[in-house]
């Protein structure tokens, strides 16, 4: 198919091609590897604290985050299985229900979030950095803040180191990564039970915040509103992997089987994020006792750490963002800027587009602007990204039945071009998937200029991406029903 089409069409560039059978080298440890490195995250490790300042004990908060992640893993295995079966990205499973040229918007929708995440995950690890040589010089460096750009100098340049850092990875490509993860993850489960014996043995237990009951107990400070915090939590948890939700196929076009990525991805998910919950619940309590107040940020704590401990958490803290980072916000970018243009675009571009995006966005303002990052940030773009992926499950579940013409994907006017590149079902039904959330978005993002927004409205927002999944997948199947064209069996790898 290569060689057919890599002269006849705008649509195809080798790194978007299905891969071939030499290039299915992840097994199920690889994507199990993959997950705990992503999961081992510093925004991760404070998912917890914002359930816990919302009112709810540390059973509670793990349990919703342990919930959330099995809720999330199912549309990974369902939309990761096209992945498997034909070798191809997400940007290129999108044109099966979009339109080859309908699919560049979701992808764009996907990258625009990853590059969010992926220059706040820089900001993080710069962070780090200046906090490390702060601790090594023994006080605070960089001076005064840059006017226009609200950091100092030492700042700005411990962010373009860390952003070079992670450059590299771009250049190598996804085979580096795959390493990266590999090797890196087993070291992150040891670093997590060396923090947990280390608090142990300072606070001489576990501390108090581990038994404290939730707020919402009877005379507890809100009492009775237990599920109207469990909700818009659980959506804005659910939010937190929604985008990887989506760009699966990116890494699951690469295992050798379906096996090896439903196992993988089962193993590596649901139960290490509710066990990275459960220790940063643990780690916090026993800071009340060695600090006296609650500390959330793992980088913050680690400061306070003293002699070698500082170093060697730091290290580990700076290796854990770089291999989350590539594998969560650049990847799935990468593609999807590939795809928007691919004789233009290859991988490699698309990955230095997404680094060169992370630094314009200046995140450090987008953390300062948005506090309540976890209702505004994580459920505002899961209500965009809820109705994209119930359309790619429709369609490939009850329209295709898992049967796709790949060498039609990558034809401008083939099978999935519909009316001029585009499926207005498929467009249809993410708009009105995405109608009922906006008015609770706007309320909660800026709620002085939006202040009258229905109660019934902000509820469903709380629901937003549970809300956007199923609008859009009702009203697509609808639409779509009577409509499809026989697909042409091609082959497929196992």
């Amino acid at each position: 198919m290569s060689k057919e089409l890599s002269g006849s069409t705008q649509l195809w560039n080798e790194d978007l091609a299905p891969t071939t059978a030499a290039q299915r080298t992840w097994r199920w440890y690889h994507f199990s590897a993959l997950w705990v490195g992503m999961v081992m995250c510093i925004p991760a490790y404070t998912l917890s604290a914002s359930l816990i300042e919302g009112g709810m004990s540390g059973y509670q908060a793990v349990l919703t985050v342990f919930l959330a992640n099995a809720i999330v893993l199912l549309p990974m295995l369902l939309i990761g299985h096209a992945g498997t079966k034909y070798g191809i990205p997400y940007a290129v499973l999108a044109r099966a229900s979009f339109g080859t040229s309908g699919a560049r918007l979701p992808a764009l929708m996907r990258a625009i979030v990853a590059c969010g995440w992926y220059g706040i995950q820089t900001w993080f690890g710069g962070q780090m950095i200046y906090t490390l040589l702060g601790v090594m010089m023994g006080g605070e460096i960089g001076g005064e803040k840059i006017a226009g750009l609200g950091i100092n100098g030492g700042q700005l340049l411990c962010f373009l180191a860390f952003w070079a850092i992670q450059f590299y990875y771009i250049v190598h490509g996804m085979d580096a990564i795959r390493k990266l993860e590999t090797y890196t993850a087993p070291l992150k489960i040891v670093i997590c039970f060396v923090l947990l014996g280390w608090v142990y043995n300072k606070a001489g237990g576990f501390g108090e915040l581990l038994s404290a009951p939730s707020q919402f107990v009877e005379g507890g400070k809100k009492a009775g509103q237990f599920w109207t915090t469990f909700w818009p939590s659980l959506t804005a948890m659910v939010g937190f992997w929604a985008t990887l939700a989506l760009n699966i196929p990116d890494f699951t076009r690469f295992a050798k089987t379906q096996r090896d990525q439903v196992i993988g991805q089962s193993v590596g998910l649901p139960v290490p994020m509710g066990l990275l919950a459960a220790m940063a619940v643990i780690v916090t309590s026993a800071t009340v006792v060695l600090y006296g107040k609650a500390i959330w940020d793992p980088v913050d704590l680690s400061s306070r750490m003293t002699g070698v401990a500082v170093l060697v958490a730091l290290l580990v803290l700076l290796i854990d963002t770089v291999s989350v980072n590539l594998a969560a916000n650049l990847v799935g970018p990468a593609y999807d800027f590939s795809s928007l243009a691919p004789r233009q675009i290859s991988y490699k571009a698309g990955g230095y587009i997404t680094a060169a995006i992370a630094i314009l966005m200046m995140p450090w303002k987008i953390l300062e602007s948005t506090q309540g990052y976890i209702f505004t940030w994580l459920i505002g773009y899961s209500a965009l990204l809820g109705p994209i992926a119930g359309v790619l499950i429709v369609d490939y579940y009850m329209v295709r039945k898992t049967e796709l013409n790949v060498t039609e994907l990558y034809r401008e006017d083939g099978q999935y071009s519909y009316g001029k590149g585009w499926n207005m079902a498929a467009i249809v039904a993410f708009v009105i998937g995405v109608l009922p959330n906006i008015p609770g978005f706007l309320n909660a993002a800026f709620p002085a200029s939006f202040p009258d927004v229905a109660e019934a409205l902000k509820t469903i927002y709380t629901y937003a991406w549970f809300v956007g999944i199923a609008i859009s997948a009702v009203v697509y199947g609808i639409m779509m029903k009577g409509k499809t064209v026989p697909a042409v069996r091609a082959p497929v790898h196992p």
